[in-house]
């Protein structure tokens, strides 16, 4: 018996997150400043724009909502079986960015369930807009935050400021998911239909999953599955990477990440200035996902938090309240000497509202007790799941 489409999660058990700007703009203040590569300082709520720029309150503090186990709509349910991936395994990690909350070390135990392999892409996400007239905040805001070098020259003539410390970021009018870097920008003229969908805020995120009959992963969910399988024993030592600890393996790239001297000339080594389509590089461990480090950021459930405790949790979820949602795997601006957070437990804070060129999103689901079952089933009689990979 073998099933090559249906991928489902069983038990669980791992571990959550435990290891000179050029440009001349005007300088906008940010209230907090934190260290790398500026994409903390890109929240709408922090900073308005105007004839001046002015530092905003925090975003309130909202309850976490409960996660629930969501059926798949009928129209995508075939699709979304074959891109969801099967993630069994036991892990730990060891911090290095400590302010960041990296640590300590600390297990969780996972229920069974569903994450998408790939990240959302714009394909994806204007079916979305299409069937349900969707507006994302970007849009409402009529604004966000673009990388400097994506700019097209004739709107950033028109550009007076930017965030201090993080001048590389430009606030752009009119940016929004289908023109990501500014009016005359559509993502399908460029050919970025399956390039990850970006400009959308944890708000958009939740919005997509859910007419999707699916969810955010959550942060220990999302790190359990760009963990990889191999690593299982709660003491073994764990790479940096899902497949080790040299960022360019015998020559070969496996991420989309900054190269040459941030932030003013990438050397694309890896062959991509910006975003690449979701499969590129290929799948980064044996379950079969592809990207989650590297290329884009990537939203998920939880509230931030620098402080944890070591006490064994049980399906976490972060804190109940808070200002900014856990962001996670870096992206394609990340370079060692400003952000050195494309690494598996790596973890950066940003408001629920904010958006940016970099700032994208996969989905999970909870697996039903029949999806359950058929694993047992399959595994009962010997069978392999993820053949294909």
């Amino acid at each position: 018996m073998r099933i090559l489409s249906l991928f489902i999660a069983f038990v669980l058990v791992g571990a959550l997150a435990a290891a000179e700007s050029d440009v001349g703009y005007g300088l906008l203040q940010e209230d907090q400043q934190k260290p790398g590569c500026g994409c903390g300082s890109t929240s709408r709520s922090t900073v308005t724009i105007g004839d001046t720029i002015e530092v905003g309150e925090p975003t309130e503090a909202v309850p976490a909502t409960e996660i629930s186990s969501i059926e798949l709509s009928e129209p995508v349910k075939e699709v979304v079986k074959e891109n969801m991936a099967f993630i069994p395994g036991a892990h730990t990690n060891t911090p290095i960015l400590k302010a960041d909350g990296e640590g300590p070390m600390r297990m969780v135990t996972l229920s069974p369930y569903f994450i998408d392999r790939f990240t959302v892409t714009n394909e994806d996400f204007a079916r979305f807009v299409d069937e349900t007239g969707f507006i994302t905040e970007g849009e409402t805001f009529g604004w966000s935050f673009v990388f400097h070098s994506a700019v097209p020259t004739h709107i950033k003539e028109t550009i007076t400021q930017a965030v201090l410390g993080a001048e590389w970021w430009l606030p752009v009018n009119g940016s929004y998911w289908k023109e990501p870097e500014g009016p005359g920008n559509n993502v399908f003229a460029t050919n970025r239909d399956r390039h990850p969908v970006v400009q959308v805020s944890w708000n958009d995120a939740v919005a997509y999953c859910k007419w999707r009959g699916a969810r955010l992963p959550t942060e220990a969910e999302w790190e359990v599955a760009a963990r990889g399988p191999k690593l299982t024993h709660p003491k073994q030592e764990l790479p940096l990477f899902p497949w080790g600890n040299k960022l360019v393996p015998k020559g070969i790239h496996r991420m989309n990440v900054f190269q040459g001297k941030f932030p003013v000339d990438n050397t694309m080594d890896d062959g991509w200035e910006f975003t690449a389509p979701v499969d590129s590089f290929g799948p980064q461990n044996d379950y079969g996902v592809y990207n989650m480090l590297g290329n884009v950021w990537e939203w998920v459930f939880d509230w931030f938090t620098a402080t944890h405790d070591t006490a064994e949790r049980v399906d976490p979820q972060g804190p109940a309240f808070g200002r900014e949602k856990v962001k996670k795997g870096g992206s394609f601006l990340c370079h060692r000497s400003y952000c050195y957070r494309y690494r598996t437990v790596a973890r950066f804070p940003s408001t629920p509202d904010s958006g940016t060129l970099n700032i994208g999103f996969r989905c999970a689901r909870s697996a039903t007790p029949a999806e359950i079952e058929a694993v047992h089933k399959v595994t009962d009689d010997g069978d392999e799941y993820n053949d294909e990979l």
